[in-house]
Formats: structure tokens, sequence, C-alpha cells
């Protein structure tokens, strides 16, 4: 299984006892969802390698306390620390029709409601305080907060997402 087939579901970021148990800070609007999981994949070694959970509850809302079979040690634990765990994109909960995924929306076709299509989401970049989407027509460069109100409809079925941007919004890019 490769990276691409998978979702990033959070970081090793300490061990929590002597034991060899873990916590995986997840990333994740709803942590609870995570709770019954029987395995996960390490990004170890550039490799994807699965772990089978014996144990896991939360702790303190994203955190994750794991215990991993054949991780009975500090030491053991302490080689995890840093990597990162994944789930196949199957693992995903399904979302309601007007709901998407990042990855999911890669490639859309942008309509506005004012200049029509506006070019195709490359990326979305949520480093910021409002995610954005980024959107690429010919040379140019565009860049949309994700904000509900600006979301009319996304059409999955046709890859399309529709939007109603702000006055000058658009104009800003495409001049």
């Amino acid at each position: 299984m490769t990276k691409d087939e998978c979702f990033y579901l959070g970081k090793i970021v300490a061990k929590f006892s002597f034991k060899g148990e873990v916590l995986i800070k997840l990333d994740t609007d709803e942590p609870e969802a995570y709770t019954e999981m029987e395995s996960v994949l390490i990004e170890y070694n550039e490799n994807l390698v699965p772990f089978f959970i014996e144990r896991s509850n939360l702790q303190k809302s994203t955190l994750l306390r794991v215990k991993f079979e054949d991780i009975d040690t500090e030491q053991d634990a302490e080689d995890l620390i840093g990597a990162h765990a994944y789930l196949p994109l199957t693992m995903l909960p399904e979302l309601d029709e007007d709901q998407f995924y990042f990855h999911e929306i890669i490639g859309f076709n942008v309509i506005d409601s004012i200049h029509g299509n506006i070019g195709k989401i490359t990326g979305i970049n949520d480093s910021t305080a409002q995610a954005l989407f980024e959107i690429k027509k010919g040379d140019k460069d565009l860049l949309i907060p994700m904000n509900d109100e600006f979301i009319e409809k996304i059409d999955k079925d046709n890859k399309t997402i529709y939007l109603n941007t702000p006055e000058g919004l658009v104009e800003m890019y495409l001049g």
C-alpha cells in the first residue's frame, strides 16, 4: 500500500509508559471515530508498515494512547516517536453530499457565479488561519478562501465546485 492510497491520521508524539505505549496526535475533527482501530500503517524507513493495536483510548481530546502488539519496552516505543500514522482511504467515514475531504477535490473545475470557469483546484493550503483553494488557470494561480459562504454547490459526479466569490476577489488574480 502506498501513501497515495492512504490518508494521514496523525503523528506519534511521545511514549506514554514503560510498557511501550505511545501517544498519537490525531489530525482529525472526530478523534472518537478512531478509538476502535485494529491496526494502523506507520511510516518507518520510508515504508508503510502495519502495526496491530492491542488497545487504545483517547487522552485529552486528540491524543490517542496506543499499545501496539510487539512494542513492549520504552526503547521500542522511542524508535517510533516522530513517525507518521496512516490509514487506507477506504476507512474514511462517508460524508454528506455537501461535504468533502481535501484530497477528493484536487482536479475539480471551479465555476464562479460571475466569472464562469476560473480554473482547476491543484491543492489546498491549510497552513493559514483559513484554508484556501489553490486554483490554476493558465499561468495564473488563484487563492480563494475555503469559506462556506462562497461555496454554492459541490458536484462530485462532474468534479465541479460552484462558487459565489465576493466582488474583486477573482479580478485581483485575473485582472
